[in-house]
């Protein structure tokens, strides 16, 4: 934005929670939003932001309304209804795929998937209009946001899925501010600051703490006086993905040394720490280097040992372990006086369990497991050496990552050959990738956890299922942006050039260029087998894993 457009808009009443800031501060604010911040306007059923899209920025209403509404059918949003196929519409896949490669019925995109974009086209930045949008919008009771409002900021920061869908019911203008604006706004306006975090706590807090064995038996009033007490802390960059090339370039014990300490091995415990977003190293010192033992995701915690051992009386008690940052991560640290006080009394040892094994979109309907951190300490190097590449690579990030046992793989192919079965000929994964002994992780979608892929994505055509949870692709809607195959960290989202029922290739009117379409492993969605590469591997060589279960078996 311009000198002039910034104080037009910090002069507006809607950002009043802004502008009631003293000079010194208004001169901070006016930077932080020509480097973050940017002017959105929006007609009438434009939409905002989708329910389930990843963001990296919130918005504050300027002027009109907008509305929220849950429960919008995916096609309304740009994505795909999955159908599982019967038996013999998988059978009939072996005769009945095309020959051509990459063909599509074009007669089913409409004009926005037949242009193809140039490199910094602003298009892709403007909304998006669907079809069918008015009549859908007008079968919902939306919850109106007028100026003044702001939506999103907690997505934003915590890199969470959208909770709803909001559109604009008139004519609006929104101020929309990506994450980076939001933490530096949130360090300089400590009244901003405050009630986002007052919000998460009455949001979502809670549930987050209710969700955790450790304070799942507390009654409301405990609860939310644990919640009260819980400090957020962030450590790390919270764009990753953009320096993952360079990480790789290091050696491990280099990039090691560089990542942020959340608790040192030796230090004294201070409560509970529960990862809220992202990942963290859990390592212990061996001999003169570290390792790795353990790595925590989003939902588990670490410190419950230690500071119950403290709280019951045990003398000179001290962290076991180190746990760092991967990359970006969010900590809740509960403090030892909010343990004592409200968990303490009503704690059994037969609770006492460090974090849950089980966890994610993967995770299928069986009794959760509970594991000590001492369960680990005995596992020898060799047993730990794929987690600790695995960690180093990031692979940790999936949660289907297809993992290869070259000393099984007889180099048939079969894996390839059925995925392009389930495909209409076409292969969504190659059968390469990066190697540690005898063990290799192909270039496939992982199913990240974390799916910095979905973020930005202007018509929300990849985006997680409901069912399942695997991040997948609507071809009807994807505009050939490149958004989500420049965002993946490990380069598993290729663009293919389509052709029509001729096999020419599909070129855009206006500039000929050939239309593109993201595609990638889609975890065989509609498939009864499920993913066909592991389903037809003849020597059980291939695996679908979560790292997090590799060092279990």
């Amino acid at each position: 934005m311009t000198d002039a457009e910034v104080k037009r808009i910090l002069s507006l009443p809607a950002l009043q929670i802004l502008n009631k800031e003293k000079s010194s501060v208004i001169t901070r604010l006016e930077k932080i939003l020509k480097i973050h911040a940017r002017v959105m306007r929006y007609e009438p059923n434009g939409i905002v932001i989708r329910e389930g899209d990843y963001g990296n920025s919130a918005f504050f209403v300027l002027s009109g309304e907008v509305g929220v509404v849950l429960g919008l059918p995916p096609e309304s949003l740009g994505r795909r209804t999955l159908h599982k196929k019967n038996f013999w519409q998988a059978l009939s896949q072996l005769w009945s795929n095309s020959k051509i490669p990459e063909k599509r019925d074009i007669s089913r995109y409409g004009p926005e998937a037949l242009r193809q974009r140039d490199d910094g086209d602003s298009q892709t930045t403007k909304p998006i209009f669907l079809q069918d949008i008015p009549r859908v919008f007008d079968s919902k009771e939306p919850v109106l946001l007028k100026a003044g409002d702001y939506f999103g900021e907690l997505a934003a920061l915590g890199r969470t899925p959208r909770s709803a869908t909001v559109f604009a019911k008139t004519d609006a203008e929104l101020l929309e501010i990506r994450w980076q604006g939001l933490r530096d706004l949130m360090k300089l306006v400590k009244g901003w600051r405050h009630e986002i975090h007052q919000t998460y706590r009455k949001n979502a807090l809670k549930t987050h703490l209710q969700a955790t064995p450790i304070f799942s038996h507390l009654n409301d009033q405990d609860l939310q006086a644990v919640a009260d007490a819980t400090r957020f802390e962030t450590y790390g960059q919270f764009d990753w993905q953009g320096s993952y090339k360079d990480l790789q370039e290091k050696d491990s014990l280099e990039a090691l040394q560089e990542e942020p300490i959340i608790a040192r091995e030796g230090d004294f415990p201070d409560g509970v720490l529960m990862v809220r977003v992202g990942f963290a190293r859990v390592t212990f010192r061996r001999g003169n280097g570290r390792k790795t033992l353990i790595y925590l995701g989003a939902g588990d915690f670490y410190g419950a040992d230690e500071t119950f051992e403290l709280l019951k009386g045990k003398k000179d008690v001290r962290m076991k372990v180190s746990i760092a940052g991967l990359g970006y991560v969010e900590i809740l640290r509960v403090p030892a006086e909010a343990i004592e006080k409200h968990v303490l009394p009503q704690w059994e040892a037969k609770n006492w369990q460090i974090r849950t094994i089980d966890k994610g979109p993967a995770k299928k309907k069986r009794p959760a497991k509970f594991r000590r951190m001492a369960d680990y300490f005995d596992r020898s190097l060799a047993d730990s050496a794929l987690l600790e590449w695995g960690v180093q690579e990031r692979f940790v990030n999936g949660t289907q990552t297809m993992l290869i046992n070259m000393d099984r793989c007889v180099r048939c192919d079969d894996c390839v050959r059925a995925c392009a079965e389930t495909h209409d000929g076409n292969p969504r994964f190659i059968r390469h990738g990066k190697t540690f002994q005898n063990w290799m992780v192909a270039n496939a979608c992982m199913h990240c956890a974390d799916p910095v892929c979905m973020i930005g994505c202007p018509t929300g055509a990849i985006h997680r299922t409901v069912a399942g949870g695997s991040v997948v692709i609507n071809d009807d809607t994807c505009i050939g942006c490149q958004t989500c195959a420049n965002s993946c960290p490990y380069s598993n989202i290729r663009m293919a050039s389509i052709r029509g029922d001729d096999g020419q290739l599909v070129l855009d009117k206006q500039n000929h260029n050939p239309i593109l379409k993201a595609t990638k492993c889609d975890l065989c969605s509609d498939q009864i087998t499920g993913p066909a590469c592991a389903y037809a591997c003849p020597h059980d060589a291939l695996k679908r894993v979560d790292f997090n279960q590799v060092i279990l078996d």
